[in-house]
């Protein structure tokens, strides 16, 4: 088993503490002593060989990897000449692997992840690398939901047990209302993001639904650049996840969060008396289920309810809690502002 950590996102919805220059992978986010990226490496290592983990990154993030592992080897290091979401970066990956005569199976993981019983995970992923190995099966973890979200996508299995599920269909990010009632339905998951699959399972998949991805990435080296850029972006789920006919799932049940977003925090630290999570040098008086993360200054608050307030040298965020999927529209208003050509 190898595992390759996917390291090229932008963070957008916990601005302005992820940038465009430094998003959430390379911030201490969850940890004071490591960064997102870090915990990641170290989670996979301690089970796996130095040469059996990977990072796949961006061609702007590749020095901050390097700054961030010192100790990955150059030749563990992916670079995406350019962002294309995870669909055109899976298919890379998967070139990357077989041009070098490796096909033994991957675990693709975001690197954003927070996980509380690695232990757990570590023997999960040895189900999913038995059932991997089979010609054109996927497999994906799924977790046991313990809220209505609507951040996150769903996964519906064909029945409800332990174990492998067949996978019967992907449900896109819901309203409250339906959020609601598919958590009450037992064969029902949180989509996590991590596959584990084979580079040729992946190949094979790309050349059937993706055919103008693959030859994209099939290319020497030299035209890499250009062919890659001309790419649009999609995500592998939309890509060939939600095609696949061997797709298979397990659940896991322990402690998960995508970090996601700034309310992903009070998920995992332990708030205040009054339901608040605070972090920096912050006055607070009659506030309640807030979340306040203050840098460099100090900040104010009184008389609030269920807000995020930021501060950092990128800007300030004041937002309603309920209204934080919508952090990444002024992160596109501030790259429109700023002339770049981006979306978050």
């Amino acid at each position: 088993m190898k595992v390759v950590i996917m390291a090229g996102g932008k963070g957008a919805r916990f601005w302005p503490k992820s940038t465009d220059s430094k998003p959430k992978q390379f911030l201490n986010l969850v940890s004071s002593d490591e960064t997102m990226l870090q915990q990641s490496y170290r989670r996979y290592r301690k089970y796996l060989e130095p040469e059996d983990v990977y990072v796949l990154t961006c061609s702007g993030y590749a020095a901050a990897v390097r700054k961030q592992l010192p100790e990955l080897e150059s030749d563990r290091l992916i670079i995406e000449p350019a962002q294309r979401d995870t669909g055109p970066c899976v298919a890379l990956m998967a070139h990357y692997f077989l041009c070098r005569h490796l096909d033994e199976v991957l675990v693709t993981v975001p690197s954003d992840q927070y996980m509380a019983d690695e232990a757990d995970l570590h023997d999960v992923l040895l189900t999913a690398e038995q059932a991997a190995r089979s010609e054109g099966v996927v497999v994906t973890l799924g977790i046991v939901p313990t809220r209505p979200e609507t951040g996150y996508g769903y996964i519906r299995t064909e029945y409800g047990m332990s174990g492998l599920q067949p996978v019967v269909s992907f449900i896109e990010k819901p309203t409250k209302t339906k959020a609601e009632a598919l958590i009450r339905q037992p064969n029902v998951y949180w989509n996590s993001g991590i596959f584990v699959w084979r580079p040729s399972t992946i190949a094979s998949y790309m050349k059937l639904y993706r055919p103008e991805i693959w030859q994209a990435v099939d290319v020497p080296e030299e035209q890499l650049r250009d062919t890659y850029a001309s790419l649009h972006k999609i995500s592998v789920d939309y890509a060939i996840i939600e095609k696949v006919e061997k797709l298979l799932m397990i659940p896991i049940s322990f402690h998960w969060d995508d970090v996601g977003s700034w309310r992903s925090l009070e998920r995992i630290f332990p708030a205040d008396d009054q339901g608040n999570v605070i972090r920096g040098d912050v006055y607070g008086e009659d506030i309640r289920n807030c979340i306040i993360h203050a840098e460099k200054r100090n900040v104010v608050v009184i008389g609030a309810e269920n807000l995020i307030v930021v501060s950092t040298d990128e800007g300030v965020l004041v937002c309603h809690k309920s209204a934080e999927q919508h952090i990444k529209h002024a992160v596109q208003w501030i790259a429109d502002k700023r002339g770049d050509r981006q979306s978050p």
